[in-house]
Order: structure tokens, then C-alpha cells, then sequence
């Protein structure tokens, strides 16, 4: 009798680097049940539609809905709720409270972790630096009992596996726990050099939101001579739009083959923030194109200095000057930029989730 399965999602309002590994973990488990506290059918792709999926009564509420964020300390409690008790394997998606679910007595749980909660522990005061007074002593005391609640729901993990090292240190510093480095999956078929590529501008594909760091590419790249494209939407958009030069062009949402070409003929991906992973890095080294990017965060697990890209130690604009320059001066090989991307590749991914839950599940 084949075990039953049960996938626990944050939620499914988008296709962002976390559904697409949830669209991998799919096609290894076919026959999946998924759980999430919100779905919206018309934003995740027809893989994940056409799966049975399971929502929080939370989900019922349009309004609580379409402003899902500000009900955050409800997210615990409702993910608590699924009742997970005829599953023998329970593999959660977590970037924020999945993998607090609660499993059988005898299944097993791996979560594959995309970040502990950014806003709960490193990125707490980026997110809410500009609350008024009121609004922040709330905060702090619902953010308080999250943190509270995120250690002791680790417990109810049997194995973790982080999408970098970056989150691996992350998931021992916060949870005492170890995790197995397994990267995201990187389309490289999908992904491809161009024939002859234009490489006459750099390119930066972000959401617009302050711990990203766009400003100070902008900031960069005002009134230079080179031109810059931003690929990206946020709450930053107008600020953005009005410290750029005649240079920086602002792109909203593309298509996968816009971004594809996009990619293609720029000189360098260009970005300035702290990734947890960073799956624009491995797609622009997949179409030959190199990576500028501040040496922070899961970027190290992607990009080799000095041979798919170059990494700088400053978050500065200066810093990102010299960067540049340093990157104009060198002559690196498509073919190894290319090379390094397949590291990243769907087959190589598929391969190490597998082997990891088959090694724990006897």
C-alpha cells in the first residue's frame, strides 16, 4: 500500500521561487495532498491546480485574504489546525509557519526550509523599522510570541533541509538543528545562452522592497554612462522612479521568455541586498551571463568569484562602483559561467530530495 502524502505550503497567491520547488517535490510525489493557510487558483501554475488542495478557514475570509500579512500572529494556530493524522509522510515548504504543522505520532516530517522567518528574527527591523511608536510596542510582543512559538515548533521536524548555507547557519543559530544543503531547482534547459548576445546594458530583477538594496543600484548607476534595467514591482517603485537617470529603465512583470532574453544580452546581473538563496543568480549564469552581486548570503553558494561573476564586500555605492570596474576589466568564459549553473540544474535536485527522504524514510 503506497504511503500517503502531505505537503505543507505558507501559501499560494504566486509563482515564486518557492512554488517552484513545491511544483518539483509534485513530481516526485505525484499522488500529494496539499496544505496551505491561503490558495488563489488563478495565480499558481495548472501542476499545483490540479492537485488537491486543503486551505485554513482563513482562506474564507476575502478580506483576510487579500491582506494576508497583517494577520500574522493568526498564521500559527491555523496551521496547527490540518489534521495530518491518516499521512505517513509529512514534507513542508517553509518559509514562514508550514513547518510548525503538526504530524502523526508515527509519520515522518522533513521540511525543506526557504528562510526561518525573516521578519521574526535577522530582517525584523527592516521590515518594521518605520512603524509608528503604538504600532511597534504591538509588534514587538506579537513578534515576541511568534519567535517563541518558531523554536518550540521546530521540534515537531524529524529533518530539515536548507535551500543554502546561508540558511543551514540560520536554521543552527535559531532552532539548534542541523540541515542538508539542497539548492533549488535551476530550468537550464529553459535557461540558455543566446547566439549572439547584445551585452550593451546590466540588468537587476528584484522585488522592490527596502532589504532588497535596489536604491543603491539605482543610486550607482544614476548618470553613468552605462544603462541599467530593473526588472521588478514593490512598494519602492515610485521612489525608485524618481531618483533614476535617463539611463535606468523599469520593467513590472515579464513573461519567462522576456526574462530569458533579458537575461541573455545584458552584460552582468547586478544586485546589492542579502539573498537567502538568489535563484536570478544561477538563471543568469544558466544563459552565460555573469553575476555582480555583494558577497552576503546564499550567493556564495552560486557564484565563484572572479569565474561566473564578481563579489563585493561593500554595500556601498562606491563599493559597487569598484565592482563594476573591477568587472569591466576581466574576460570571463560563457562556457564556464554556463558550466557553473548546472549545479543548480532540475535532474540534481530531484536526485538529492529524493536520496534525503528515502535515507530517513526505511
Amino acid at each position: 500500500m503506497a504511503e500517503k502524502v502531505a505537503i505543507i505550503h505558507d501559501w499560494l497567491n504566486g509563482m515564486r521561487g518557492g512554488e517552484k520547488v513545491l511544483e518539483e517535490i509534485l513530481a516526485l510525489y505525484p499522488e500529494a495532498d496539499i496544505f496551505t493557510l491561503f490558495y488563489d487558483p488563478a495565480e499558481v501554475s495548472p501542476l499545483i491546480r490540479s492537485k488537491k488542495v486543503h486551505t485554513s478557514r482563513l482562506n474564507r475570509n476575502l478580506w483576510i485574504r487579500k491582506y494576508y500579512q497583517y494577520f500574522l500572529p493568526l498564521f500559527p494556530r491555523h496551521i496547527e489546525a490540518f489534521d495530518l493524522n491518516a499521512y505517513s509522510l509529512v514534507i513542508s515548504s517553509s518559509h514562514c509557519v508550514a513547518k510548525g504543522a503538526i504530524p502523526a505520532p508515527d509519520a515522518l516530517h522533513v521540511s525543506y526550509v526557504h528562510s526561518p522567518m525573516r521578519y521574526a528574527w535577522d530582517r525584523y527591523h527592516s521590515y518594521f523599522s518605520q512603524a509608528g511608536f503604538w504600532r511597534r510596542k504591538i509588534i514587538q510582543r506579537e513578534i515576541s510570541r511568534l519567535r517563541t512559538w518558531d523554536v518550540s515548533s521546530s521540534a515537531r521536524v524529524d529533518h530539515f533541509m536548507a535551500n543554502s548555507s546561508y540558511v543551514r547557519r540560520r536554521i543552527e543559530k535559531y532552532y539548534r538543528r542541523q540541515a542538508t544543503v539542497i539548492h533549488p531547482p535551476v530550468d537550464t534547459d529553459f535557461f540558455q545562452p543566446a547566439a549572439r548576445p547584445s551585452r550593451d546594458y546590466f540588468l537587476l530583477v528584484s522585488a522592490l522592497v527596502p532589504y532588497k538594496n535596489v536604491e543603491l543600484v539605482v543610486e550607482t548607476f544614476r548618470g553613468s554612462a552605462e544603462r541599467l534595467v530593473v526588472v521588478g514591482q514593490g512598494i519602492e517603485l515610485k521612489k525608485l522612479l524618481k531618483r533614476a537617470g535617463p539611463g535606468i529603465e523599469f520593467l513590472a512583470a515579464v513573461s519567462a521568455e522576456k526574462l530569458r532574453e533579458l537575461y541573455q544580452n545584458a552584460r552582468a546581473l547586478v544586485f546589492a541586498g542579502i539573498e537567502d538563496f538568489g535563484i536570478a543568480f544561477a538563471e543568469s549564469q544558466a544563459c552565460a551571463t555573469p553575476v555582480i552581486a555583494l558577497d552576503r548570503g546564499g550567493v556564495r553558494d552560486i557564484v565563484v568569484d572572479r569565474v561566473s561573476g564578481v563579489l563585493y564586500s561593500e554595500a556601498t555605492v562606491a563599493g559597487l562602483k569598484k565592482a563594476v570596474a573591477d568587472f569591466s576589466s576581466l574576460d570571463l568564459s560563457g562556457t564556464a559561467i554556463r558550466e557553473n549553473s548546472l549545479r543548480f540544474s532540475v535532474a540534481r535536485f530531484r536526485t538529492e530530495f529524493q536520496q534525503f527522504i528515502n535515507s530517513r524514510n526505511p
